[in-house]
C-alpha cells in the first residue's frame, strides 16, 4: 500500500523480532548489574571494568560472524554481561575521586560525553559500512577499538590490583527504599525508554513510509547523537548552577514533546528537529541525574557508590528492556504514531515528580557530619 519495495506485512512482523533482539541486551543486564555493584564494593572499580571490556570484545567478534537470528540474539545478550560491568564501576570511580559536587558533575558530564560520542559515530557508521562494505566490517573495527581500550586500561588503571572500599556500602535494598533515589532512577528510565523504543521501530517505519535505503536508517539517529553530546557536556556544568531537578523536569518535558513530533515527519529531513530535541533533552536528564544520585548517597547514606550506580544502570536497562520489547508489540497492534504518543505522554506526566528532588533532606546522622 505504501509503494515501498519491502512488504508491509513482513516489516510489521519484524517489529516484534527486532524489538526482542534489542531488548535481550537490557534483560540480561538487569540480572547482572546488581551483582556488579556488590562486586565493585568488594574488590574495587578497575577489575569489573576490565572484565566487561573483555566480554565486549568477544561478543563484537561474534556479531561479525553471526548468520542466524539465534546467534545474533546470543551475541546481543552476551555484551550485557560486558556492558553491565563498565558503567557502575566507572561512574562509581568518578564519584569517589571527585568528592566536590560541582567537580563531580563536570567529570560525569565528560564521561557521558564519551557515551554520546559512541552513539554519535555508531549508528551512522554501522549503517554506511553495512550498505557499502558488508555486515562484518563495522563489528571488526569495533573489536579492534575494544582491544585497544583494554590495553589502555591495563596500562593506566592497572586492574590487577584489588582495591576494595574501606567502608561498607549501603545495601541495595536500603537504597531502593529511598524515595528520592527512586524518583531519580525513574527519570533515567522513562527518558531513555523513548529512544529505546525508537531504535528498533523507527528504521522499520522509515522503510514502510519513506522507502528509505539502508544507509539512511542509521543516519536518522545522527541528530539525536550530536545533540546528546552537546547536552551532556553543556549541562554537566550548567545543571549544578540551574538546579539538577529543574534541568531534569524540563528535559523530560522536551523528551515527551519531541516524541510526539516524530510521526509528523514525511522524510528523513523531517526527523532532524524531533530527534535533535530528543537527544539534547536526554542529555539534560542523564547529566543531571547521574551526579545527583551520587549526591543523594553522600547526603542520606554511606558514601560508597557501587550500588547506587548499579541502580542507575538498572533503571537505564529497564527502559532499554521494556522499550524495545513492548514497542514492537504496540506498533504491531496500534501503529507507530500511537507508540510515540503513549511514551511521549508518559514522559510529560512524569516530569513534575522531579520537583521533589529540589532540596532532598539529609539523614540526621549525616546532618551532624555535614
Amino acid at each position: 500500500p505504501s509503494g515501498c519495495p519491502e512488504g508491509d506485512e513482513f516489516l510489521a512482523k519484524e517489529n516484534v523480532r527486532v524489538g526482542l533482539l534489542f531488548a535481550s541486551k537490557a534483560l540480561v543486564q538487569l540480572v547482572v548489574n546488581p551483582s556488579v555493584g556488590l562486586l565493585t564494593n568488594r574488590i574495587g572499580y578497575h577489575i569489573p571494568m576490565f572484565i566487561g571490556f573483555t566480554i565486549m570484545f568477544l561478543s563484537t567478534v561474534m556479531f561479525a560472524f553471526s548468520g542466524t537470528y539465534t546467534l545474533l540474539f546470543l551475541a546481543r545478550a552476551l555484551p550485557d554481561e560486558g556492558s553491565a560491568s563498565p558503567l557502575p564501576p566507572g561512574l562509581g570511580m568518578l564519584a569517589s575521586v571527585y568528592t566536590d559536587d560541582f567537580e563531580r558533575g563536570n567529570a560525569m558530564g565528560i564521561a557521558l560525553g564519551g557515551l554520546a560520542l559512541g552513539l554519535l559515530v555508531g549508528a551512522p557508521f554501522g549503517s554506511v559500512m553495512y550498505e557499502f562494505v558488508g555486515k562484518s566490517s563495522p563489528f571488526l573495527v569495533l573489536a579492534l577499538l575494544a582491544l585497544l581500550d583494554g590495553a589502555l586500561q591495563l596500562c593506566i588503571l592497572q586492574p590487577s590490583k584489588v582495591s576494595p572500599e574501606s567502608t561498607r556500602g549501603t545495601p541495595v535494598t536500603t537504597l531502593l527504599r529511598d524515595p528520592y533515589i527512586l524518583v531519580a532512577a525513574g527519570a533515567l528510565c522513562f527518558s531513555n525508554m523513548g529512544v529505546a523504543m525508537l531504535e528498533p521501530t523507527l528504521p522499520i517505519w522509515m522503510m514502510q513510509t519513506m522507502c528509505s535505503p539502508k544507509w539512511q536508517l542509521g543516519m536518522a539517529f545522527l541528530p539525536a547523537s550530536i545533540s546528546y553530546l552537546i547536552g551532556t557536556n553543556l549541562f554537566g556544568i550548567l545543571a549544578n548552577r540551574l538546579g539538577r531537578w529543574l534541568c531534569s523536569l524540563v528535559g523530560m518535558a522536551v523528551v515527551g514533546i519531541s516524541l510526539l513530533c516524530v510521526p509528523l515527519a514525511k522524510n528523513i529531513y523531517g526527523l532532524i528537529g524531533p530527534n535533535g530535541g530528543l537527544g539534547f533533552a536526554i542529555g539534560m536528564v542523564d547529566s543531571s541525574m547521574m551526579p545527583l544520585m551520587g549526591y543523594l548517597v553522600d547526603l542520606r547514606h554511606t558514601s560508597v557508590y557501587g550500588n547506587v550506580y548499579a541502580i542507575a544502570d538498572v533503571s537505564l536497562c529497564l527502559g532499554f528492556a521494556v522499550g524495545p520489547s513492548t514497542g514492537g508489540a504496540i506498533v504491531r497492534a496500534v501503529g507507530f504514531p500511537w507508540l510515540m504518543i503513549i511514551i511521549g505522554v508518559i514522559n510529560i506526566a512524569y516530569a513534575p515528580l522531579c520537583w521533589y528532588l529540589r532540596s532532598p533532606p539529609a539523614k540526621e546522622e549525616k546532618m551532624v557530619s555535614l
